[in-house]
Parts: structure tokens; sequence; C-alpha cells
């Protein structure tokens, strides 16, 4: 089964050349490399609650402390850590991989 990018399950359209990338900008998750891999995906598109300016309830969303209750309600967040199970990447994994240059 092939695990799904944010913006593949919300249609958000802010992926690189995506339908809504010249309203609302290129999605940062999709482009933050340095968190490649991470619970299976492409940049930070897996990952996309620890990422600062996601688009979420019509809003782009801050740093992690401000959206992070939105981010616990979201589907896709659920989604993800239901596929990964023990393979979930980790706040500690996760910010030290975004931390490092």
């Amino acid at each position: 089964m092939k695990k799904l990018n944010c913006w593949e399950y919300k249609k958000c359209g802010r992926e690189t050349g995506g339908v809504k990338v010249l309203e609302l900008g290129v999605c940062p998750a999709s482009t933050e490399e340095k968190a490649n891999t991470l619970n299976c995906g492409k940049n930070g598109v897996r990952v996309c609650w620890y990422i600062a300016g996601t688009f979420c309830r019509g809003v782009i969303q801050g740093t992690y402390a401000l959206k992070l209750n939105n981010c616990l309600e979201c589907d896709f967040y659920k989604l993800v850590t239901k596929e990964e199970g023990e393979d979930y990447a980790s706040l500690e994994d996760t910010f030290s991989k975004l931390d490092n240059k």
C-alpha cells in the first residue's frame, strides 16, 4: 500500500507545482530536505506537524508549539502514526534531524 504525502491526503495544492502555489505559496513541508525519509516520506511531508508554515484548517500555521494541538487532532497525523507504528519518527529524532545543518 502506498503511503500518502500530506498534500495528497489533504488536497491543499501547496506541493511544488500545485494548483494553489500562486495563491498560498509552496508548503515548507514539501521542500524540507532535512526531514527526508522520516516516516517514509519525501522531505517533510510525513512529519508536517513539526514544520512551521504548513496549511491547516484554511490557515497557514506557525511554529510547532503553536500548532501542536491542531495537529494532534488531524486525520493525516493519526493516519501516519498508525501506519508507522513502532517506526514512527519521534519528536527527538525529528528535531535532531531538522536542527542538523
